[in-house]
């Protein structure tokens, strides 16, 4: 019988081991869970900045961090944050939710400004909120009261 080099010779199976000792492992690439992927926004200062990505944080003071380390700036000259606007929109501030196409501004101190305010009404007419980073600011001010005069 002439030699064929593509003719295949019969395989011998080896005899089955039991298993039941080893544990069972995942050899199936298909089967393998994938890695959870990084979750990453965008922001930018609120005066203006090129885009940084955040990653990695779960409150607003780990935000406030990241935010700081991708600007260089220290952590308390951020004031408060909006979402999709820079513009100071006090209906806009990032509070308990963060959608994954929304954009962070950051707004930051500026410059100080003194001022004298003699009270002649029941109120000063401000709202003041904290910022999540144990930052208090003014959140509003009330038409006809004394503070919108200054």
């Amino acid at each position: 019988m002439p030699f064929n080099p593509f003719k295949r010779k019969k395989e011998q199976k080896p005899p089955a081991t039991p298993q039941a000792s080893t544990p069972a492992t995942n050899t199936d690439t298909r089967e393998k869970p994938q890695e959870a992927s990084k979750l990453t926004f965008h922001a930018q200062l609120a005066h203006g900045s090129p885009t940084a990505k955040l990653e990695a944080f779960t409150n607003l003071k780990e935000l406030y961090k990241s935010i700081a380390n991708a600007f260089g700036i220290p952590m308390e000259e951020i004031l408060f944050c909006t979402l999709n606007t820079h513009k100071c929109d006090m209906e806009r501030l990032i509070g308990g939710q963060i959608g994954l196409e929304d954009f962070i501004f950051a707004h930051v101190k500026g410059e100080r400004k003194d001022c004298r305010v003699v009270k002649s009404m029941a109120s000063l007419g401000l709202t003041i909120t904290d910022n999540g980073n144990c930052y208090p600011f003014v959140k509003r001010i009330k038409v006809s009261e004394v503070f919108e005069e200054i």
